[in-house]
């Protein structure tokens, strides 16, 4: 036990204080102060990264936009919301429009429209009113429970 005493002692004790350095040994280093100058440097650095980054946004929202052809154009015509999540979409897509329902999970196509099948005009506004299209696909279905 006493043996067991004496390493502790020597462990804990007696080790650290052989290594230790008294404060007049070491030389202090001085504490360098941040100058206008660093500042002014990262202040053109940090300018320098924002501004590529918007100039990346902004890139990319210009190439988003581009279409491989300008005649073939999507746009919503109208819709029909049949629930909190559902809904009935008339998209038309160049000549054709398509007959979409729209879930959370899936997208489906209930009917394609092309040529003197179409249910408006060019001009949105056309069919402005949900009860005007509601109408329209309800005939549509109907039709199409009948073929």
């Amino acid at each position: 036990m006493p043996k067991k005493m004496i390493v502790a002692w020597l462990m804990f004790w007696w080790f650290p204080a052989c290594f230790a350095v008294t404060g007049a040994d070491v030389p202090k280093q001085t504490v360098r102060t941040i100058s206008s100058g660093d500042m002014l440097h990262w202040s053109v650095g940090l300018l320098i990264v924002l501004g590529m980054f918007f100039l990346c946004v902004w890139g990319m929202r210009k190439l988003s936009g581009v279409s491989v052809s300008g005649a073939e154009k999507m746009r919503i015509v109208g819709g029909l919301s049949l629930g909190m999540r559902e809904k009935i979409i008339l998209l038309q897509v160049g000549k054709k429009q398509l007959i979409l329902g729209v879930t959370p999970g899936r997208i489906d196509a209930l009917h394609v429209l092309e040529g003197d099948d179409c249910l408006s005009s060019s001009e949105p506004s056309s069919i402005a009113k949900d009860s005007g299209f509601s109408a329209i696909v309800k005939q549509v279905m109907k039709g199409r429970s009948d073929a």
